[in-house]
Parts: structure tokens; sequence; C-alpha cells
């Protein structure tokens, strides 16, 4: 009797406290889920393999992230209005001992989601078997060294064409070694697997295509293999997110994903097309300026000449 009048905890009141608790965490979890639905939304379309791993690990962070807010953001809501301090009011709150049991449960659930996080991400870059950065890393290892990694999985066969990519200052240039065909527009056979060799010839460039999810440093004097499979027809930007100096805002390139069919026409139709100067906007926007009465800006380098291909857009 003495618990009631004291508004002390009975079994029933704990019973319907951790009901509540329940109820709210998993009208919480629904919302959660439904944000992290919602994110697939947020992002360009899907046009590789790839982007499909990189969007579901990017739904659960979403998903994670907005219960933690929302329960968080909810429990201050909930105290600022039905704990808080009479008006006049200024007496000090009571004193409260610390309590081990919730302090080692506040720490050991962000540690758990952190193990949980790190292990999902782990599994999608396996699962995605891209090719390039272990080459970046044995570029900083000690002669003698080797970087440890665990093997790709879930591979998506050999790739059926190895195509050169050349970042300069400031153009993209694309080779088909095998068809002897060069040209300022990528084209890609669709649901084939595809490597790319990234060079640059000059500064550090970064070879990064939204739709994809992909992203790859390009480091002067070296050669990177990047291999991945586009699977939906259309066209995409390519760009440089790499900051490679005054122009590099207009290095873009067009990368076209199209049926295996229309892929192979676009190769016959360019290899008996004969190499002719691409335009090239950096070398124009640099004509122009040299040219005006008054100069404005930094200095800069003068962009790489035009380059000679059979195709360009």
């Amino acid at each position: 009797m003495s618990g009631d009048l004291t508004g002390g905890s009975t079994p029933q009141n704990s019973t319907r406290k951790w009901l509540i608790l329940t109820v709210i965490a998993i009208v919480l979890a629904v919302i959660s889920i439904g944000i992290g639905k919602l994110s697939y939304s947020w992002l360009p379309p899907q046009a590789a393999a790839e982007s499909i791993l990189v969007d579901d690990l990017f739904s659960f962070l979403v998903t994670l992230g907005a219960f933690i807010f929302l329960g968080v953001t909810g429990t201050i809501i909930y105290s600022v209005i039905f704990h808080r301090a009479a008006k006049y009011d200024m007496s000090d709150g009571p004193h409260i001992e610390g309590n081990v049991t919730l302090e080692i449960i506040w720490t050991a659930i962000p540690i758990l989601l952190v193990f949980w996080i790190a292990g999902y991400s782990y599994q999608v870059y396996q699962k995605m078997a891209i090719k390039g950065p272990m080459e970046v890393v044995h570029l900083h290892m000690p002669v003698g060294v080797e970087a440890a990694y665990a093997a790709p999985v879930a591979s998506t066969g050999e790739p059926i064409e190895d195509i050169e990519v050349i970042g300069k200052q400031w153009a993209w240039v694309f080779r088909y070694p095998e068809d002897n065909i060069t040209s300022t527009e990528l084209h890609l056979p669709t649901h084939k697997r595809v490597r790319l060799a990234l060079k640059s010839e000059d500064v550090l460039h970064g070879f990064y295509i939204p739709a994809f999810r992909l992203k790859q440093d390009i480091i002067p004097s070296k050669t990177i293999n990047f291999e991945f499979t586009p699977i939906r027809e259309g066209t995409y930007q390519l760009t440089d997110s790499q900051f490679s100096g005054t122009y590099f805002a207009t290095m873009t390139a067009n990368v076209v994903v199209e049926s295996l069919d229309t892929y192979q026409q676009w190769l016959a139709n360019a290899a008996s097309q004969p190499p002719t100067a691409a335009p090239n906007q950096a070398a124009a926007e640099y004509a122009e300026e040299k040219n005006e009465a008054i100069k404005v800006g930094w200095p800069t380098i003068k962009p790489a000449p035009a380059p000679l291909v059979n195709y360009h857009n």
C-alpha cells in the first residue's frame, strides 16, 4: 500500500512501462524503415550492379540513423514537456548517483553498432569486387611488404572489353585498343563486365560516375585497373572528382550504356571514322580569357591540346 501512496514502482506499473516502451520502439522502427526505403529515391538511377549494393548500404545507414535520431529527439521533447521544472522553481534537482548498468548499456550499444556498420560495409566492398584501390595501397607500402585483402566474391565473369581511360588537363579520352578507336565519349555494353585502365597524363584526377556509385582516384605515372558491370541503358555523366586545376569543372564526359548489339554497331561505326580534333571547352575558355583586355582570376596553365579521336559527342 505504501508503494502506491508514495508513487513507488509496482510490478503492474513496471510491466505497463515496458509495454509502452516496446510499442514506441516498434513504431519508431516502422517509421525508420519507411524513411530508409524512401532514401532510394534520393539517389540517381542505379546504372551499375555495384550501385545496388551501395544503395542498400546507404538505406541501411539511413534507417539506423533515423531510428536513433527519432528516439533521442523524442526523448528530449518528452522530457521538456512533461518533466520540466515549475515556473518559479529554482531549487536543485534530485541528487542521482551513477547507474553502472545504464552506463554499460549506452557504451555497449554504440560499440556493437559500429562493428555492425563496419562489417556490413566490408561485405559490400567485397561483393563489389572492384579492382583498383589495392594497387593504390601498394603504391604506399614499403618495399617487400604486401597488404592483406580478402579475395573478392561473386564476380560477374571475365571482362569482355579492356578500355583505356586517360585523364588530362582538362579532358577525358577513351581508347579501345582491340578496335583501335579513340573517343571522348565512353560507350559500354549493358550486363557485361568491363575493365578500365585508368591513367593520368599530368596531375591527380578522380574518375567518378554518380549513377554507378563508383569513384577512383587516378595517380600520375600509374595504371589502375577498375572493373564494374553496367546494368541500365542510358546516358550518364562522368566527372573529375578531384580539383585538377582551373578548368576542372569542364572535365566531364558522357557515359553511354547500350545493348551489346548497339555497342558493337557503335564500335564498327567509330572505327570507320578518321581521327579529328575533338571540341575542348577548357581550351576555348582559356583562349577567350587570353584575348580579354583586362585579366581576371588566377593564373593557370595552358590546357592540353584537343585530342584526336574517331568519335566525339
